[in-house]
């Protein structure tokens, strides 16, 4: 929420208040924006000298690795992968990505992969076994970079076994429905995967491993960013089988579903990695981008422009519409008594609201709160 201030053209003024106050707003959410970019996440947190590759204070020999693989998934991992192929050149080796439909970007090196999202495809699942196929021949001389970001869940495809694919649809689109944050629909995930919840990590064990993160999840947790591929499980196969029943889905959910988490419950199914896991002792994750990164650049615009600014949360959680309601009453409370910023003002909130969609709805937390 931003409320006015100058200096401004007085003949956008004469156009109209909302208009300059419509000017001043997408100039701070344009300085989040940039903040968030995926290309310029990773340049600020990588950079090559040589043969000295590094990466948010940790330097990597590139002599000492025999190959460089790029994998990854998610809605910002191209241009990710765009700024590595530039900051590595002809050192890198070749790599696998699977992107949403529409975020296509050619690469010269990694073979990029469009796929359904927030719903799993074929064209997701033979991204990932082509990605699996890669990580089995990488060895103990090669790094792996691994570039993940939000969407990464979805994207990143390979059923447990006795699970299909269409199992998978089904599960995803009931847990979209059913109003689960997204930390809850990642339990379940992780646990019906075999690349999900450190799983990845494990597949290209015994190679080094830097995993780069754009996070697009309250907090940032490792293990919930994507479903946690390269990180560290805490969540258990008991936790994944609250969540259906939580939110009723022990009856609808497909029958392997169902069974295969059954069978978690009684150990006859391995857990997914936890901390301390041998598996993961050559893996490192760095968060390059995040909510509050963004966020702080947008406050940082807003001072810039003469407002005052604060930061009211960046673990904002809940029904949209009850959040958006939130919101509209602290806005009233600036218009109309200057707290808690006096005018003109710059609050920002971040996080990840929930939309339980009814009826024949697609969802849409933003125009959900707006």
């Amino acid at each position: 929420m931003v409320y006015p201030t100058g200096p401004f053209d007085r003949r956008v003024l004469e156009q109209g208040p909302d208009r300059w106050l419509r000017a001043q707003a997408l100039e701070v959410m344009a300085a989040a924006l940039k903040a968030a970019d995926p290309a310029e996440a990773v340049r600020r947190h990588v950079r090559r000298e040589g043969d000295l590759f590094h990466v948010e204070g940790e330097v990597y020999d590139l002599r000492r690795y025999r190959r460089i693989f790029v994998v990854g998934a998610g809605k910002g991992s191209a241009p990710m992968a765009e700024a590595l192929e530039e900051i590595l050149g002809e050192r890198l080796s070749g790599g696998v990505l699977n992107v949403k439909d529409g975020y296509m970007r050619p690469l010269r090196r990694i073979r990029v992969h469009e796929a359904r999202h927030p719903v799993p495809d074929e064209r997701g699942l033979a991204g990932t076994r082509e990605m699996l196929a890669l990580l089995q021949d990488a060895g103990p001389d090669d790094l792996v970079i691994a570039v993940i970001s939000g969407g990464g869940s979805a994207l990143l495809v390979a059923p447990a076994q006795g699970v299909t694919l269409a199992d998978l649809q089904c599960l995803t689109d009931l847990l979209l429905r059913s109003g689960a944050t997204i930390g809850e629909m990642n339990a379940v995930r992780k646990h019906l995967s075999q690349v999900k919840g450190g799983q990845l990590a494990r597949a290209a064990a015994p190679a080094m491993l830097v995993a780069l993160i754009l996070s697009d999840v309250v907090g940032s947790p490792l293990d919930v960013i994507a479903s946690g591929p390269t990180a560290p499980d805490e969540s258990t196969f008991a936790e994944a089988w609250a969540v259906l029943e939580r939110y009723g889905l022990v009856d609808q959910a497909p029958p392997a579903v169902v069974a295969h988490l059954q069978r978690g419950l009684r150990g006859d199914v391995p857990e997914t990695p936890k901390p301390g896991d041998p598996v993961l002792a050559r893996v490192t994750n760095v968060i390059v981008g995040s909510n509050r990164l963004a966020a702080l650049a947008a406050l940082a615009r807003a001072a810039e422009l003469g407002m005052h600014t604060l930061l009211l949360s960046t673990f904002v959680e809940g029904e949209a519409r009850e959040v958006g309601r939130v919101l509209a009453g602290v806005a009233r409370e600036v218009a109309q008594h200057d707290q808690p910023l006096p005018r003109p003002a710059c609050i920002v909130a971040g996080g990840e609201t929930t939309v339980t969609v009814r009826g024949s709805g697609l969802g849409g937390r933003n125009q959900e709160v707006a």
